[in-house]
């Protein structure tokens, strides 16, 4: 069974997400569907700080955290805030394809060489640095990751609708997740 669900018009929307902020984030995003006027945000969305990312959303629409590999593990007062005092109802966890975050480890030279290099750290504090954090950014699978990470939030905060999405860095398109077993 696929679990990536591609959205190519309005019916292939989860029944879930429809009468959501999910269903017209994925109209804005997929089906170009006009902009509506926002005056207050109608979801959080966690994302990764990747620059290859551009959501098509209109203004107010949404609260975005982006951290790296779309990890909001660190960000749970950030997500709180939005919910009590923004009023918001809906979490859009987005992961995207070629992440950086997957297989962090193998990136370790080049982090390592890029803190020396590019912001003149010693060496040993680098390594120590990247020996340090890593292990707490390192995502695994993207699309694993959404879906564990959406499970955990669903458990922290069991009244939200948490949607986990995948971005194609290919062509900026969003698809759903059929979650469950294969």
């Amino acid at each position: 069974m696929e679990r990536l669900i591609p959205v190519k018009n309005e019916s292939d929307i989860f029944p879930a997400y429809r009468k959501a902020p999910i269903e017209s984030l994925l109209a804005y995003q997929n089906l170009e569907a006009p902009h509506a006027a926002h005056d207050k945000a109608a979801l959080l969305i966690g994302m990764c700080m990747d620059n290859r990312k551009h959501l098509r959303i209109p203004e107010n629409f949404a609260f975005i955290i982006r951290a790296g590999g779309g990890n909001l593990r660190y960000s749970e007062f950030k997500i709180s805030y939005a919910i009590a005092v923004g009023g918001v109802s809906t979490i859009a966890l987005l992961a995207h394809t070629n992440c950086g975050m997957v297989n962090l480890m193998a990136k370790r030279e080049q982090f390592i060489a890029g803190l020396v290099g590019q912001a003149g750290w010693d060496r040993e504090w680098a390594e120590a640095h990247f020996m340090h954090f890593a292990p707490m950014f390192e995502i695994g699978n993207e699309v694993d990751f959404v879906l564990s990470e959406a499970k955990r939030l669903r458990l922290r905060y069991p009244k939200l609708l948490v949607a986990p999405l995948l971005y194609r860095t290919e062509d900026g398109h969003l698809c759903q997740l059929r979650e469950g077993t294969l």
